[in-house]
């Protein structure tokens, strides 16, 4: 409930997603006003830490598919072969 350390913690980079039941990640990665730029650095970003959080005992592919979408269009796939599995 602390307005002025949410606000500190999303200037320094604080990534916030959402883990549903069937293991799909639902995060923000920007607006539309952000330049492309931006956004692929924000996607990214959420990649890299999702990499770096898989647990040690996981094994096989831990990323299986990445679809990006705005809230009300439909999704975009991504190869995420490019993504370090």
């Amino acid at each position: 409930m602390d307005v002025a350390k949410a606000v500190k913690e999303v200037k320094a980079g604080k990534i916030d997603f959402k883990v549903d039941k069937a293991g799909i990640i639902h995060a923000v990665i920007g607006k539309a006003s952000f330049d492309a730029v931006k956004l692929s650095e924000n996607a990214n970003e959420l990649l890299q830490t999702l990499l770096k959080l898989k647990p040690s005992t996981s094994k096989g592919v831990y990323i299986r598919s990445i679809c990006i979408s705005s809230t009300m269009s439909p999704g975009v796939l991504v190869d995420a072969r490019t993504v370090a599995n």
